[in-house]
């Protein structure tokens, strides 16, 4: 018995992935298939008849899958061609569970090549103590390197011995400072790469023993890199260049147009960004803004970034590089879009949200039989249901006040955690988030683990047991 033959209609963008996902699917339940990529980038904008204007159908199929988000009636596509269409699932990584299998796991991410340069800034301002706790928790937050940061007009005296200090606990370090007797200290106590190296500095700075960062005299003078980079290299000097990120505002596209002209100029020499021009400089989330200068990196093969958590929109910015560095990684190499594989990234708002309908919640209310509540943030509203009833609504006071009026007297530790359940929904219903009664909302990397009110009740009881026994 011959297998099922079926086409896939898709945009260009989900082609590779979606190739990926029915070669392992297709041996797994048995079917032929074909990909049919029709004039459009994204799947999701198609429509039944465009479909019908754009598919020249050859061979013989049993059925026809278009993407989940196709809009139309498909009786047309089926008159039209004399085959079965269905819609599958709205988004291609659900095609397993779409054929009744599990879906694919996530790849492991822990492979990058951009190396993260964590600044503490103004370090000499810091005692040793102090400079040595930032540090730690910038190399448990993922950075390679632990750059000293400077005070122009001021020469650091304990320069060399902080290095030394941080050289003890194994951490890599850079110094960044145009202070002749600063960076020469810091090389000597074993700094191993000094930000940055222009026409200023140049004839003392290449005689360090140590990698120097080339910059061009004005960020806006691209060409003022070139002699630099020149007489660099015509003297064997170990260097990277940085065209300089400017701040939106201030040449925030130009700068990344330099980047690309630096990396096709010098296809072997390597390229270092300063992103924290960008985290520290723009009021947003800086995740998001990470990740895609992570995607600019990894395109240019820029191997090196120079980040700092400074303001505090961007505490956790080393963190997120770090993520999105590997997922970035993965993507490119394997011709993937960043999506579906790493959401952690995903803090204010979760990637998808497991939605009941007004009939299911009714449904579950009316076969309640005991007085445990139960919570959940759906339909746009909160909703409270034992036997006793349901009660719903988008104002938590009001819904919790109709829920008192056919309930018994609440004693303290009980409305503590319901008004604690209810406050976690009102906040997922308001960004956008999955709520689970007892359970903690994403927040993605930053996520807590959170003790449910019944296990924490358990734990309790066990530990009083043991000093009474």
């Amino acid at each position: 018995m011959s297998q099922e033959r079926i086409l896939f209609l898709t945009g260009s963008l989900a082609e590779y992935s979606l190739r990926e996902i029915l070669s392992n699917l297709s041996q797994q339940m048995e079917f032929d298939f074909e990909i049919e990529v029709l004039g459009i980038n994204v799947a999701a904008l198609m429509h039944v008849d465009w479909v019908a204007r754009k598919l020249e159908l050859e061979g013989t199929y049993q059925r026809i899958i278009v993407p989940g988000w196709c809009q139309g009636d498909l009786k047309k596509l089926e008159e039209l061609f004399s085959v079965p269409f269905e819609r599958g699932p709205k988004d291609l990584y659900d095609l397993p569970e779409y054929f009744g299998r599990e879906k694919m796991p996530i790849p492991d991410l822990d492979q990058y090549d951009i190396e993260i340069l964590a600044e503490i800034n103004h370090a000499p301002h810091f005692s040793p103590a102090e400079i040595l706790k930032q540090a730690k928790h910038y190399r448990d937050s993922g950075a390679n390197i632990i750059d000293l940061g400077c005070i122009p007009g001021e020469i650091w005296k304990d320069a060399g011995d902080v290095v030394r200090m941080l050289r003890a606990e194994d951490f890599r370090i850079s110094i960044d400072s145009f202070n002749q007797e600063e960076v020469e200290a810091a090389v000597e106590a074993g700094a191993e790469l000094v930000l940055s190296c222009n026409q200023s500095n140049i004839k003392w700075a290449k005689k360090l023993n140590a990698e120097l960062v080339a910059i061009p005299d004005f960020p806006d003078q691209f060409e003022t890199l070139v002699p630099i980079c020149e007489e660099l290299s015509s003297e064997g000097v170990k260097y990277r260049i940085d065209p300089i990120l400017e701040p939106i505002g201030f040449g925030f596209t130009a700068s990344l147009a330099r980047y690309y002209e630096a990396r096709k100029r010098w296809p072997e020499i390597p390229i270092m960004m300063g992103i924290g021009n960008l985290t520290e400089l723009t009021e947003v989330d800086s995740a998001g803004v990470n990740v895609i200068l992570a995607g600019v990196c990894q395109e240019l093969e820029i191997h090196s970034v120079l980040t700092t958590e400074v303001i505090n929109w961007s505490q956790s910015a080393v963190r997120e590089f770090d993520l999105a560095r590997k997922l970035m990684f993965h993507s490119v190499k394997n011709h993937v879009l960043p999506k579906h594989l790493e959401s952690g990234l995903v803090v204010l708002r979760d990637s998808r949200l497991l939605k009941r309908s007004e009939e299911e919640l009714e449904k579950l209310a009316s076969q309640l039989k005991d007085p445990n509540v139960r919570i959940f943030a759906e339909c746009g509203e909160i909703h409270m249901m034992n036997r006793n009833g349901h009660w719903k609504g988008t104002d938590p006071y009001q819904v919790f006040d109709e829920f008192l009026k056919q309930n018994e007297k609440l004693d303290a530790e009980h409305a503590f955690y319901l008004g604690y359940e209810i406050s976690k929904a009102r906040t997922a219903l308001q960004l956008g988030k999955q709520y689970t009664q007892d359970a903690p909302l994403d927040w993605g990397f930053l996520t807590e683990k959170e003790i449910s009110a019944v296990h924490r009740r358990k734990e309790e009881k066990k530990k009083q047991a043991k000093k009474d026994s």
